[in-house]
């Protein structure tokens, strides 16, 4: 039997050759076309395209390439019976820790002001709040947010949380629901969204959510352009009910040379870059499931296809 690597990223003959050192004894394709596929288990996949998956007579499971998996069931054809896995891996979840910290960090500090003032050539402290008046805010706690709460708490951050579920969590404030999305955004100073993308969380940012966050509150958005409504947010920092905003992730990437987040004062853009997919961890994670797999033994990462995480 055999695994197909589904991918048009530049470097997906890389991550194949990676997962083929994972596991030399199987039988791994790179993009082939469905007449090819009478033998195929498993399908590793990034952006795969429309119907292509139901082509697959014989899968077993389809496995992320990345932590989201909003890129999969964009299908409409997705094979229904087939379970989905997103990718959990030690790596890629460190780096989004420090990319939150990094820039939760920034503003906190008023990087922001200090850059404008070395452009001006001025000598001026900003009076900014210590770290125990500034409440960050997380969206979805997650792999990766469960991941950046305990970073930011390691800097004496108070935290709340908001999920869609109620839950325990021991690191701040949690809120859940649509009833406490209001009352958790009243208490975010930095805004740090890491939710999942879902028919439900889709445009969840919006002038509603930035009239409900303090006057000046900063946004970092890592997740997907998707939960931005991103006229509101220009409209917000332009008026300058939110202060500032790091944007990682956009609606349509690359962004486009005229859009208005490029030239924006109180813009900071990063290209998709807060949690890098490295070949060699990748495949190792992945090599370890498809084993649980066959084994029987229990795996990380399976998608509720309900809630799409």
């Amino acid at each position: 039997m055999a695994i197909l690597f589904l991918s048009d990223a530049a470097a997906a003959t890389a991550w194949a050759d990676a997962l083929a050192n994972e596991l030399p004894d199987e039988v791994i394709r790179v993009n082939t076309g469905p007449g090819d596929d009478g033998d195929v288990e498993f399908a590793v996949v990034w952006q795969p395209a429309k119907g292509r998956l139901a082509r697959i007579p014989n899968l077993r499971a389809i496995f992320s390439l990345g932590a989201g998996v909003d890129h999969i069931f964009a299908d409409s054809e997705l094979p229904a019976h087939v379970p989905v896995f997103r990718l959990i891996d030690p790596v890629l979840t460190a780096q989004m820790a420090e990319y939150v910290v990094m820039n939760v960090l920034w503003h906190h500090r008023g990087m922001d002001q200090y850059a404008a003032h070395q452009a001006g050539r001025r000598w001026r402290q900003a009076d900014l709040p210590r770290t125990a008046r500034r409440r960050v805010g997380i969206m979805g706690l997650g792999v990766l947010g469960s991941a950046a709460a305990e970073a930011l708490a390691r800097f004496g951050f108070p935290l709340a949380g908001w999920t869609r579920t109620a839950r325990d969590w021991p690191l701040g404030e949690a809120f859940h629901g649509r009833g406490g999305l209001r009352p958790f955004l009243a208490i975010s100073d930095i805004l740090v969204c890491l939710l999942p993308l879902t028919p439900e969380t889709e445009g969840i940012l919006d002038a509603g959510a930035f009239a409900a966050l303090p006057s000046g509150a900063a946004l970092i958005n890592a997740a997907r352009g998707g939960h931005v409504v991103e006229a509101d947010l220009i409209d917000a920092l332009d008026s300058g009910a939110l202060g500032a905003a790091t944007l990682d992730v956009f609606a349509t990437e690359p962004l486009a040379q005229d859009h208005p987040f490029w030239a924006h004062p109180r813009v900071r853009v990063t290209p998709h870059v807060a949690a890098i997919t490295y070949g060699d961890t990748t495949a190792r994670e992945i090599a370890l499931n498809i084993g649980r797999f066959r084994a029987g033994a229990p795996m990380s990462g399976l998608v509720d296809r309900a809630r799409r995480y």
